[in-house]
């Protein structure tokens, strides 16, 4: 119970949290939760204690949050700064480890050399958290943002690594720094080598269980969950880098593996993205939290300790913070500065050394250096039984004391860095922002009723689709944005029709005459549309010629006019525009669901092609069926309203909508939600 208690009120804190941080945007969300955590410790009374088995610890905190971060990583960008992401990330974190660990044990000798590594290495890594509330308030420029997001995915491997050699060699009272060289690259590689191996293995389950028809959204998605948690396992049985496999498997994207497109994987994804979006955001909330109520425990144990003045300890956090951000800012100069000189040939100017600047204070520690810190063991593994950690309150407490450091740093220290906005033109990149961001909205919309549709009511998503088709179009007038027909996705349709019909007359199931005659007609539209300049003609007479050559010339002889009925001719060419036309909607509706295309002209063209396919079928509704299908439109509007909401709350909250715009969007809404109940 007291556990279960414990829980509920960290998540009680990170809801709180949530809404101070809509209140006051300019204090970062970190700082927010670790107030909240010491507030939480006062009127406790300082009995707020956690104690977690470590590898439990990062089992929890760390597998998970290293997923999603890797998962959602732009591998193009990663990829286009690599050399200086795998500076930072790993060089930087080894320098910074050797330069914390020999200077700390130097000034404080009682912390053993490798327990100061684990303390350097602890601090290596950077916030992801921190850094995107930063993001909300100054405009970082576009290649430190891209080699920020590179090293805090990065980093957080080689600093957790380093980290465990280090807390080995103090548990097992010896260290050698070749052979920790060594074993931190049989980890590493071994670590990179398996989450290959996982992932490729998890994208085989993924198929393998769609090939067999298992689409149960329920399934994929808590097979995603249970990912990162199976390799880590998986990983420290064979020895080797969890860390480094965790994120190579994110990477690779296990669950959404290349090129499995379609409805069921929309649906997914969309599912998917809310189950990680709300088990990061508690993740990392529960860690600054809980830094909140250790903080007083941690430190008062520090602080009363005799053996050492508390003038002291304040000199080891200031110098410590300062020794860490002096060795970032060295690293990064030297960095920059080899950039501008070999790839851009140009003098190293005040604009570039502020922007080191701004790369440094950026790096402010947090979740990942917390969650490392808790999991340093309360006793050492040689000598006599139960020997304490050597110096493990210390070490905890200089960890908290930097942490606070950064983040005040990199709260109101950067904002002076970061180039200022001139206010007209930051007005004007908002209101452009909020009209892309609006667009996105709908497209996302759009594509969650793409994939929710089912044969039952396709009619009504094909209307609701209509309707925010139609707001695309009046924000694009607005907004000056001219829209184009997609002639290339409208010539892809008529081929997909052009193969389906090529694969039935081989198959036998048309007659030959018929679909030659509705190949033609395919054919003329695409010259149309792409004026007679269109590519792949030689290429479809050759299947016709080969599809002629299948069935034999006496068979199509027997079908042609006279030998058969015309009205069984004209029965079949409905049955034949009704199949390939079928075969292009499946194939239309994979397009919305994998964004390859822009989502309002798949969904346009979708429509259309939906259409088509009802007027051949040609039913009459019944009074019922009319009362049944405004009933079904109704609650796809529901669905797509309340869908629309979470976008636009999550599109504010990721700073990709202003305050007002994303109010104004809330009551357009709410009012459309409100004329659908008929309260209005």
């Amino acid at each position: 119970m007291e556990a279960l208690t414990l829980g509920l009120l960290l998540l009680v804190a990170v809801l709180a949290s949530s809404l101070i941080d809509q209140i006051i945007p300019r204090v970062s969300l970190p700082l927010i939760q670790i107030v909240i955590g010491l507030l939480i410790a006062v009127v406790a009374g300082g009995e707020v204690e956690v104690t977690l088995d470590p590898e439990l610890f990062l089992v929890m905190f760390i597998a998970p949050l290293l997923y999603d971060e890797a998962k959602h990583a732009d591998k193009q960008a990663l990829w286009r700064e690599r050399k200086p992401v795998l500076s930072l990330a790993i060089g930087l974190v080894v320098a910074t480890t050797l330069v914390i660990g020999f200077l700390l044990n130097a000034f404080v000798p009682s912390i053993p050399l490798a327990a100061a590594f684990a303390l350097g290495a602890a601090l290596g890594p950077t916030d992801a958290v921190a850094v995107s509330s930063l993001s909300k308030q100054v405009d970082i420029p576009k290649r430190q943002a891209s080699m920020l997001k590179g090293e805090l995915l990065l980093n957080d491997a080689s600093g957790i690594v380093s980290f465990q050699f280090a807390i080995a060699a103090v548990v097992t009272g010896s260290f050698s720094l070749v052979d920790a060289g060594v074993d931190f690259l049989v980890e590493f590689v071994g670590g990179l080598l398996l989450g290959i191996l996982l992932g490729l293995l998890g994208n085989w389950v993924v198929k393998r269980a769609r090939s067999i028809g298992v689409e149960n959204t329920n399934f994929h998605v808590l097979f995603e969950v249970l990912i990162p948690f199976l390799i880590y396992l998986v990983a420290n049985v064979c020895h080797v880098s969890g860390v480094i496999a965790v994120v190579v498997a994110g990477l690779i994207n296990v669950t959404s593996p290349k090129g499995v497109i379609g409805p069921s994987v929309s649906r997914m994804n969309i599912v998917s993205g809310s189950v990680w979006h709300v088990l990061t955001y508690a993740l990392n909330g529960i860690v600054f939290v809980l830094l909140g109520t250790q903080l007083p425990l941690a430190m008062q144990d520090t602080w009363e300790n005799v053996r050492i003045t508390n003038s002291t300890l304040i000199l080891l956090v200031f110098g410590l913070t300062f020794v860490l951000l002096a060795t970032r800012f060295l690293w990064v100069l030297a960095m920059d500065l080899y950039h501008v000189r070999r790839d851009e040939k140009r003098r190293f100017g005040k604009g570039d050394l502020r922007s080191a600047l701004i790369t440094t204070f950026c790096g402010a520690k947090g979740t990942i250096t917390l969650s490392i810190m808790f999991s340093i063991p309360t006793y050492a593994v040689y000598g006599p039984p139960n020997v304490p950690f050597p110096q493990r309150e210390l070490l905890i407490f200089l960890a908290c004391g930097v942490i606070v450091c950064t983040l005040l740093l990199a709260t109101f220290v950067v904002p002076l860095l970061a180039p200022a906005r001139d206010k007209g033109e930051e007005e004007l990149r908002r209101i452009d922002q909020d009209a892309a961001t609006t667009m996105d909205i709908m497209r996302e919309v759009i594509e969650m009723l793409a994939a929710q549709q089912t044969r039952e009511n396709r009619a009504e998503t094909r209307a609701v689709i209509r309707s925010y088709n139609d707001r695309l179009a009046r924000i694009k007038a607005n907004n000056g944005i001219e829209s184009e027909m997609n002639v290339e996705l409208r010539v892809q349709a008529l081929m997909w029709e052009y193969e389906r019909a090529m694969e039935l007359m081989e198959r036998g199931v048309v007659s030959g005459v018929v679909a030659y005659r509705y190949m033609g007609r395919l054919e003329q539209a695409m010259q149309l549309l792409q004026h007679g300049k269109g590519h792949g003609t030689l290429k479809r007479w050759n299947g016709r010629f080969r599809a002629l050559w299948h069935r034999g010339v006496r068979a199509v002889l027997r079908e042609l006019p006279g030998n058969t009925e015309l009205a069984e001719q004209t029965e079949e060419m409905r049955w034949l525009q009704t199949a390939t036309r079928t075969y292009a909607v499946e194939h239309l509706e994979a397009a919305v669901a994998s964004s390859q295309v822009p989502t309002e002209d798949a969904a346009a063209v979708l429509v259309e092609y939906q259409r088509s396919v009802a007027a051949l079928h040609d039913a009459r509704p019944t009074v019922t069926s009319v009362i049944k299908a405004g009933d079904r439109t109704e609650d796809i509007k529901r669905k797509a309203y309340t869908f629309e909401l979470e976008q636009i709350q999550s599109a504010y909250e990721d700073d990709r909508l202003s305050r007002a715009h994303a109010q104004r969007m809330r009551e357009s809404v709410q009012l459309m939600q409100m004329d659908l109940e008929d309260t209005v």
